[in-house]
């Protein structure tokens, strides 16, 4: 059986994510971060989902997604009810999920050619 490496049609792949750290590419991060499949945002000032405001969102709605992924960190918390409304009243849909599954979910949409993009609370 002949195996191939397939190489995706987008710039950035997340290989793991936990609540602590992520690595996308051959990059580590180990600090919040905003991810697209063409663009990756190393520091994202965001500490924790209860502190994100809707003005925060700015980064990753400017990158014009369908979808927004919130990546949580270690478990889900979902943010105030205003950060959900900012995505929502644009017509963006907003999904919100431990960092694992976010991880899981953003390569799976990115694959398809989705325009999603993610973004990712780590906590030191």
């Amino acid at each position: 059986m002949q195996l191939n490496h397939e190489h995706p049609d987008y710039a950035f792949v997340l290989r793991t994510a936990d609540g602590r750290s992520a690595k996308v590419n051959d990059t580590l991060l180990t600090t919040s971060f905003i991810l697209s499949p063409v663009q990756l945002v190393e520091h994202w000032d965001v500490a924790s989902a209860a502190t994100l405001t809707a003005e925060a969102l700015a980064p990753l709605l400017a990158l014009q997604p369908e979808l927004v992924i919130l990546g949580t960190g270690a478990t889900q918390v979902f943010p105030p009810a205003a950060v959900m409304a900012a995505c929502l009243t644009r017509g963006i849909g907003i999904e919100v999920m431990n960092n694992p599954a976010a991880a899981r979910t953003f390569n799976v949409l990115a694959s398809e050619g989705r325009k999603v993009v993610a973004g990712f609370l780590l906590s030191p």
